[in-house]
């Protein structure tokens, strides 16, 4: 069937019927003051509809160090299996820095190195995972890159799975939440970083290895979720938190933050309270009646599919547009729920979301004894 774009742009107003619109009524609210942070660079992300609602030098190249152990995680959950079994190598079991203390020709579970990975940053676990995983460290750092282009982080590049210091080795503000963004998407992902503590082996010693959660955010935070801390000389303090709080996960990058426990609260709290999540399009609303051709009746009703949500702060509803795409000539017979189009949902112009558009009620095909009394009657 044909597509036929079809353009009808119009504004959500949420004022009441009855309000005049003269140049006071509709004069802006002043904005909300934007958080007052140390981070050289930082992003909050919205996660369920993708919007920045704070940036800071967002496209910034910084060093990120152990942040970086987020995409180290994002390809071995997706290239890896969590029962595989993974044999240090000497190179892991003498990588400097943050470790949980890995010994060579030692055995350890794909899931157990990505507890060491995420809650203890053991870098020692980021090489083992990256050895198993694509054979050497160059290649996997290959694969990291590649894999953030993927995701649209386009301005990063990673040298090494843990974050230890290379002049190569980089990423923004903004790729980081891209990146942090598809992570959270990941069901196993979440269930590690959100671990308060786990216990794995340790053979050849009396005592098992304890690993517990590094990330202050929980104890600082309601709602807290994660994700991820990271230091070095260069690279300075360096924070991906997320939160959710009634069905909105928020999250949080500030690079080179001195202050990272308090930026990310200032952030987190500045998302919160200065945007609201409206729902723009209510599952089953009517939208628009649409001509069909060959019914037993002319017109059918474009009903929404489904709800759409979007951040926004006071009297920013009329920033927000639509378009119908339809799949026009829409021809009968139609089924009640058949998809027929979609409404594009914009916000400054920018395509934001989209939300199938339903027939609303079946439409029968117009008999053809119907088609002959109404083609004699045209012609009368």
């Amino acid at each position: 069937m044909a597509r036929k774009v079809f353009f009808v742009f119009f504004i959500i107003c949420l004022l009441p019927a009855n309000i005049s619109f003269s140049a006071s009524a509709v004069r802006p609210l002043p904005a909300a003051p934007q958080p007052e942070i140390s981070a050289e660079a930082a992003v909050l992300l919205d996660w369920n509809s993708g919007r920045i609602l704070y940036a800071r030098n967002p496209h910034l190249p910084k060093h990120m160090a152990s942040t970086t152990k987020i995409m180290t995680a994002i390809i071995a959950l997706e290239r890896g299996n969590m029962d595989e079994e993974v044999i240090t190598s000497p190179r892991a079991a003498n990588t400097g820095g943050s470790s949980i203390w890995l010994e060579e020709g030692e055995v350890k579970t794909l899931q157990e190195l990505l507890f060491g990975l995420m809650l203890r940053s053991g870098n020692d676990a980021a090489v083992a995972i990256a050895e198993h995983i694509a054979g050497d460290l160059e290649s996997f750092a290959e694969l990291m890159t590649k894999r953030a282009r993927e995701l649209g982080a386009k301005n990063s590049s990673f040298r090494n799975p843990h974050g230890l210091h290379d002049p190569k080795h980089y990423t923004t503000a903004y790729d980081l939440a891209l990146i942090s963004s598809h992570a959270m998407g990941l069901k196993e992902f979440r269930n590690i970083i959100s671990t308060p503590s786990v216990t794995i082996s340790w053979p050849g010693h009396p005592w098992s290895r304890y690993l517990y959660n590094q990330n202050k955010l929980f104890d600082l935070y309601e709602g807290a979720e994660g994700i991820k801390t990271g230091w070095t000389t260069p690279a300075g303090r360096c924070f991906v938190g997320a939160a959710e709080r009634g069905g909105r996960r928020l999250i949080s990058v500030v690079l080179n933050a001195p202050q990272m426990w308090e930026d990310t609260i200032s952030l987190l709290d500045y998302g919160y309270n200065c945007f609201s999540n409206v729902n723009l399009v209510k599952e089953g609303q009517y939208l628009k009646s649409v001509a069909v051709a060959g019914g037993a009746t002319q017109k059918v009703e474009a009903v929404a599919g489904g709800k759409y949500f979007y951040p926004l702060q006071p009297l920013e509803e009329d920033k927000i547009t639509y378009r119908f795409v339809l799949n026009e000539p829409l021809k009968a017979p139609l089924k009640k729920g058949e998809r027929i189009g979609e409404l594009e949902v914009y916000f400054e112009q920018e395509l934001t979301g989209v939300v199938d558009l339903l027939a609303g009620s079946e439409v029968p095909k117009i008999s053809l004894w119907r088609q002959l009394i109404s083609f004699l009657g045209k012609g009368e």
